[in-house]
């Protein structure tokens, strides 16, 4: 059965990637982003079974005026996931108060925010996905703001299962490591990058030679979660890319 899947920071990257998977299943794909001209972009290229709503998932009145623009055509919807990130790194003794209050708002608030809306929307069988990371548990340098909401976004992940479990609505965390798509730049300043880059090598962490999965490899087992059986439930998935055979 086709269902209404609702993902944040759908304009690029896995969030367009899901949203291209599902609406070739034959799901409605809604497609939050920051950037309108990136989601419309996006949503013109999958077609008819996809709709973009402009929302910067850090602001409670953008999030509260795209879930109401989503009930004029989709009054229910079945699945959201919780995608949007920024993904920056820096020391906390030098971040400006964007940078953190940015990716506070945006990587734990924002999910918060579009679950809050979510949920009058859904029915039992309901389901809210968020992404985290594989760095909850690595020793990656520079990344402690980008760490800390991942790890907030987990522990509010669990508490929001239990609250939703009696309403018959499934809460999952999926922690993922390394992914990437052709062509994607990843828009941070090159300086930053380097020191990030010699900072984790100092930390026993060679980015050049860890492993990097594909976006599309990662749509299965979002598609794998959203059908499960009624009488089954996965709290946290872990993924973690490995180099192919």
């Amino acid at each position: 059965m086709s269902k209404v899947i609702v993902i944040t920071g759908a304009g690029i990257g896995l969030g367009r990637a899901l949203a291209r998977r599902f609406a070739a299943d034959g799901d409605q794909v809604v497609l939050l982003g920051r950037t309108l001209s990136k989601v419309q972009a996006a949503a013109q290229e999958i077609g008819e079974r996809a709709m973009a709503v402009a929302c910067d998932v850090a602001s409670s009145e953008q999030v509260k005026a795209a879930f109401a623009e989503i009930a004029k055509r989709h009054p229910r919807i079945d699945v959201l996931i919780n995608n949007a990130a920024i993904f920056e790194p820096f020391l906390i003794a030098e971040a400006t108060d964007e940078q953190i209050m940015g990716t506070l708002a945006t990587n734990l608030g924002g999910a918060i925010l579009c679950a809050r809306s979510a949920i009058p929307m859904m029915n039992r069988g309901g389901h809210i996905l968020s992404v985290s990371s594989e760095s909850v548990e690595l020793p990656f340098p520079h990344l402690l703001m980008y760490q800390t909401t991942k790890a907030g976004l987990e522990r509010f992940s669990s508490g929001l299962h239990r609250e939703l479990e009696p309403n018959g609505i499934r809460v999952t965390c999926v922690r993922a490591g390394q992914m990437m798509e052709q062509g994607k730049v990843w828009n941070v300043d090159p300086a930053a990058q380097m020191r990030f880059a010699k900072a984790a090598m100092e930390a026993g962490i060679n980015l050049r030679e860890r492993p990097i999965t594909q976006f599309t490899s990662v749509t299965n087992i979002f598609r794998a979660l959203i059908d499960l059986p009624p009488d089954l439930h996965s709290p946290l998935v872990t993924l973690s890319a490995r180099k192919a055979s």
